[in-house]
């Protein structure tokens, strides 16, 4: 598996567990839709949350949330919506984005709740 990846793969594990502390209850991980794919859907109260997690080892060039852009908003509403009708679910959705920074062994963890405005 490429570095990237590996990269990726370790900061959604951490963002699982930074919400987990946070008493959000973990409800489905990598949901595919189309061309979409959510990390992580988890559920607050009657609040179901889309968290798209952004893992980078410097913020160099952007800063991470930057790089969920109006495509990648399009295609998160798209997916979160197929889930609530293939569940039948009657919930409110909140759309929240987690940055994880690596810095040498380190990791900084940023919880953006209600991210981006989607209608």
């Amino acid at each position: 598996m490429a570095q990237h990846n590996e990269l990726g793969k370790l900061g959604e594990e951490l963002a699982v567990k930074y919400l987990l502390k946070k008493d959000y209850k973990i409800i489905k991980q990598n949901y595919r839709y189309l061309k979409a794919e959510v990390d992580v859907i988890v559920q607050k109260g009657n609040l179901l949350i889309c968290v798209e997690v952004k893992t980078r080892s410097s913020t160099f060039f952007e800063n991470p949330q930057d790089a969920v852009n109006p495509k990648k908003i399009k295609l998160l509403v798209s997916a979160m919506n197929n889930y609530v009708e293939e569940y039948d679910l009657d919930v409110e959705v909140r759309f929240d984005i987690i940055t994880v920074i690596k810095h040498q062994n380190d990791f900084k963890i940023e919880h953006i709740e209600d991210a981006f405005l989607y209608f």
